[in-house]
C-alpha cells in the first residue's frame, strides 16, 4: 500500500475537496455557534442567570468536543468523504427540532445532539491535508480552518431573523442550509483510497497519544486560540448588550468584529506557519493574546482622590470602540494561533494527523465547553464582567511559561539553532 503522507499533487480534485469543505465547515460552524445569538432571548424568556446561559451556549460544544476523537479515528479509516456527508446529516432533524423546544432541560438535551456539528473539524482537517503535499499542508489546513467565520456569520444572519421572525425560525433556516450544504458537498466532493489509513489499533490504544507530551502542550495551545475563540464568540454578543446596553443587532455586529478575523485569517496563519514554522507563530500569537487580555481585564472603574483643590473623581475602562479594537487584534492573533497548533501536527504526527487533530481539537472544544460556564460563575460570583478576561489571561500564562521551558529554554540548552522570533531569541537571553 502506498504511502497515505505522501505528496499528493494539488489539482483540480484537491481545490474542489478544499472548497467545498471549507464551506461545509463554516455552515457547520455557524450551526455550533448558533446559542450565542439566540440564546440571549432565550435567556430572557426562561430567566436563566448567567451561570445558566453559560451552560446553555456550551452544551452544544461539549458534544463536539468528545465527538472529534472519533471522528478523526473514522476519517483516517474510511475517508473524510463519507464521514464528513453523514454527520451533516446526522445534524439536520435535531437542529430542526430546537424550534420546538420550551423547557431549559429540552435545549440542553437537544443541544447536545446539534453539537455534533462542531466535530466537522477533525473530520476536515485530515481529509483536506492529505490532498495536498506537506509543503502546503500548512496553508490548505488554514483556509479549511478559516470555517471558524461561521461564527461571524451567524452573528450577521440569526439576529435579524430573531428580530423579524422570532428566535425559533433560525433553527429552520439553520437546518435547511445545513441539508442543501450536505449535498452540494457530496457532489463536488471525492475519495481517493491511498489517504485511507490501514491500523488495527483500537480506539483506546489510540488515545495512549494522550501520554505524549508534546501532545499535552499542543492540546494546552490550542484550548486558548480555539477554545477561548468559541467561548468568546458564545459570550460577546450578550457582554456588549450588558455592558454598553446595545441593540442585539448592533452588538452581533461588533461581534463580530472578533469572530470574523478569527477565522478567514486563519488561511495567513497556516501559510505564515509554513514560512516561518509553527513555534515562532504561536510564540508570538501567545505575547500577542497576553497584552491584549490584560488590557480587556480591567473593568470599569471609578476612584476619587483628594487634591489641594479638594476631591476630584477620575474613570477607567475601555469604551466600546478600544474594546472591539482590542478584539480584534485578539481575533487576528488566535486566528494566526489555530494555524500553527495544526502545522505543529502535520509536522510531528504526519501518519497519525487524525488520531492527533482529533484529540487535540478535543481539547479546544472542551475549552470551548468550560470556558462559558466558567465565564458564567465568575459572573454571578463577583459581578464583574470582565473577570472572563481575567481568567484567560491566566490561562496564556501557562501557555507562555510551558512553550519557554519546553521549546525556547531547550533549544538555548542543547545549542541548537533551530530559528526562533526575535522576541524567541531575546527572551531566552
Amino acid at each position: 500500500m502506498s504511502d497515505s503522507t505522501a505528496p499528493r499533487p494539488a489539482g483540480g480534485r484537491a481545490l474542489s475537496v478544499l472548497i467545498v469543505s471549507t464551506l461545509a465547515f463554516t455552515v457547520c460552524f455557524m450551526v455550533w455557534m448558533m446559542f450565542g445569538v439566540i440564546g440571549i432571548p432565550i435567556k430572557k424568556q426562561l430567566g436563566l442567570n448567567a451561570t445558566e446561559f453559560g451552560l446553555l451556549t456550551a452544551t452544544p460544544v461539549l458534544t463536539g468536543s468528545l465527538i472529534r476523537v472519533p471522528l478523526g479515528i473514522w476519517t483516517d479509516k474510511f475517508g473524510g468523504r463519507i464521514v464528513f456527508f453523514t454527520l451533516m446529516l446526522a445534524c439536520v432533524i435535531p437542529i430542526w427540532l430546537m424550534a420546538y423546544a420550551t423547557a431549559y432541560w429540552h435545549f440542553l438535551v437537544i443541544g447536545l445532539f446539534v453539537g455534533m456539528a462542531g466535530g466537522s473539524f477533525s473530520v476536515g482537517t485530515p481529509y483536506v491535508a492529505r490532498w495536498f503535499p506537506k509543503q502546503r499542508q500548512g496553508f490548505a489546513m488554514g483556509v479549511f480552518g478559516a470555517g471558524n467565520s461561521g461564527a461571524a456569520v451567524n452573528k450577521f444572519v440569526a439576529p435579524g431573523l430573531v428580530v423579524a421572525f422570532g428566535w425559533a425560525m433560525v433553527p429552520h433556516v439553520y437546518a435547511a442550509v445545513l441539508l442543501g450544504t450536505a449535498i452540494l458537498f457530496w457532489f463536488f466532493s471525492y475519495h481517493d483510497d491511498r489517504h485511507v489509513v490501514v491500523s488495527n489499533a483500537s480506539f483506546v490504544s489510540q488515545l495512549q497519544a494522550l501520554k505524549d507530551p508534546k501532545v499535552l502542550k499542543y492540546c494546552q495551545y490550542y484550548s486558548i486560540v480555539f477554545g477561548g475563540y468559541v467561548a468568546l464568540s458564545l459570550w460577546m454578543v450578550q457582554y456588549y448588550v450588558g455592558e454598553y446596553g446595545l441593540d442585539i443587532r448592533v452588538a452581533a455586529l461588533l461581534a463580530a468584529c472578533f469572530s470574523l478575523p478569527g477565522g478567514v485569517l486563519r488561511a495567513i496563519g497556516g501559510w505564515l506557519s509554513d514560512k516561518y514554522g509553527a513555534h515562532s507563530v504561536t510564540w508570538w500569537v501567545m505575547w500577542v493574546s497576553w497584552i491584549c487580555l490584560f488590557l480587556l481585564s480591567y473593568p470599569q472603574t471609578d476612584f476619587t482622590i483628594q487634591t489641594v483643590n479638594g476631591a476630584r473623581s477620575f474613570h477607567f475602562g475601555l469604551n466600546v470602540y478600544g474594546f472591539t479594537g482590542l478584539m480584534a487584534i485578539l481575533g487576528v492573533a488566535w486566528a494566526f494561533g489555530k494555524a500553527s497548533v495544526f502545522k505543529y501536527i502535520s509536522d510531528d504526527y504526519g501518519a497519525n494527523i487524525g488520531t492527533i487533530s482529533g484529540i487535540v481539537g478535543l481539547a479546544g472544544g472542551l475549552g470551548g465547553f468550560i470556558l462559558p460556564i466558567l465565564f458564567g460563575l465568575l459572573m454571578d460570583a463577583t459581578g464583574v464582567r470582565s473577570s472572563c478576561f481575567m481568567l484567560m489571561y491566566g490561562v496564556v500564562w501557562v501557555s507562555l511559561i510551558w512553550m519557554y521551558w519546553t521549546e525556547v529554554r531547550k533549544t538555548e540548552v542543547m545549542g541548537k539553532n533551530a530559528p526562533l522570533s526575535p522576541i524567541s531569541q531575546s527572551f531566552a537571553r
